[in-house]
């Protein structure tokens, strides 16, 4: 139903966009137009074909340049398409305006056509041109996002005061990547240079908050050896995102999905990654402790289920002065870890990517995705608590990043 909904969508703005871009290329000639129109609308029934083919056979069946590539482009035209039909929006409720404007003033019909084409002649000189500039910035911004934004690393320094943090481990150093999702890649490549980036950080730890598939274990297949090759002295501590439950695809059936959970759960173990589910470790440096804490994810929404126990994660930690907890998703911070528990010194987040898409100039950040959540990139403190939410390593759904770049974060810790 909702690939249905969004085709109906898609149509809309097809239909609609095809009217204004009709009255772009009024004269024309024949063979162009004619040239135009095929292009437009086969187009458009590629999008039909492709959306509805997608009922049929899951996209796990598909090979993945098809599911994250063709996906992607049909995402930027339809993105493109929205943005000028708002320019030919504002358009024609002038000249709804304008029209009802020389009804009321009684003009005689030879009168109201001069007018009504006054009106034409003005939507072709200065709109068409609107239009397509308007529509060209994401087209070739999200091209630009997917050759190179999306694989265009950036190591975000995090150096910072935490209350708590004994003084054994000043100068702690933390590296955290979150939202991998390494299904979406085409090539291995990319995720190699990303771990060697991440080795050569010489972290004390490191950090993978979640979502580290798509949907399926079988997607870290390619990926075991370079995996396998993150290391760090004092550990590598995960924990499960909410698309690593593979609650989003068709199953055959609940034990085939159980199936897929617990595979996940063994690779992840098999790289020497530590992953916590509900519980901590307690890490020891010349006398001094901190607690690992790590939570399966804990979603406000009723789409992503509540597997986390945050009560349970932290039994056996009550005294122990510094608690850095793993949890995927930020809203979790506002919705109790504040409200309830005041001795998780510092939470490590990810989940909302920035959207992949932003602005982010120094003293500045802008994202879509900040009037869904109060906290989506970056450090945040409430009282002597702190959040750090990734913007993630990896991209789904629009195979690209735009403005919000993949982020390896290197946290340096020093105490208060």
């Amino acid at each position: 139903m909702f690939l249905i909904i969004i085709l109906f969508i898609i149509l809309s703005f097809d239909a609609y966009f095809f009217f204004g871009l009709n009255s772009i290329i009024t004269n024309y000639p024949q063979k162009r137009k004619r040239i135009i129109f095929y292009c437009y609308w086969g187009f458009t029934l590629f999008v039909a074909f492709y959306m509805l083919t997608a009922l049929i056979i899951p996209s796990q069946h598909w090979p993945i340049f098809i599911r994250v590539y063709v996906t992607s482009v049909i995402l930027i035209v339809t993105v493109s398409k929205i943005f000028a039909s708002f320019i030919f929006l504002v358009d024609d409720i002038i000249r709804i305006f304008t029209w009802s404007a020389l009804f009321l003033r009684g003009l005689s019909q030879n009168e109201k056509e001069v007018e009504d084409s006054k009106i034409r002649v003005s939507r072709l000189n200065f709109l068409s041109n609107l239009a397509l500039i308007v529509a060209a910035v994401p087209f070739f911004s999200m091209f630009y996002g997917m050759f190179k934004g999306a694989f265009e690393y950036t190591i975000r320094i995090n150096r910072m005061k935490l209350p708590g943090l004994p003084k054994e481990f000043k100068g702690f150093k933390i590296v955290q990547i979150s939202d991998i999702h390494c299904g979406s890649f085409h090539s291995t490549e990319p995720l190699q240079r990303a771990v060697n980036i991440i080795n050569q950080q010489e972290a004390d730890m490191i950090f993978i908050t979640g979502d580290l598939v798509n949907d399926f274990a079988h997607e870290t297949d390619r990926f075991t050896s370079i995996f396998s090759q993150l290391k760090a002295p004092m550990g590598v501590f995960s924990v499960l995102g909410n698309h690593d439950y593979g609650d989003y695809p068709r199953w055959d059936s609940q034990e085939e999905k159980k199936i897929n959970f617990q595979t996940l759960i063994k690779k992840q173990k098999s790289y020497g990654w530590d992953l916590l589910m509900n519980e901590n470790r307690i890490v020891e440096k010349n006398g001094e402790k901190i607690a690992i804490v790590g939570v399966e994810n804990i979603a406000r929404t009723t789409r992503n289920p509540r597997y986390g126990d945050l009560k349970k994660a932290l039994s056996g930690t009550e005294n122990i002065p510094c608690k850095l907890l793993l949890s995927h998703d930020p809203f979790h911070w506002d919705d109790e870890i504040v409200n309830d528990y005041p001795d998780v010194n510092m939470t490590f987040a990810g989940h909302t990517h920035g959207m992949q898409f932003g602005v982010e100039i120094p003293n500045f950040k802008w994202s879509p995705i900040q009037y869904v959540y109060d906290q989506w990139a970056g450090l945040y403190q409430k009282g002597k608590q702190f959040l750090y939410v990734n913007r993630g390593l990896g991209f789904i759904g629009y195979a690209g990043r735009v403005g919000i770049l993949p982020e390896i974060t290197v946290h340096e810790l020093w105490p208060e």
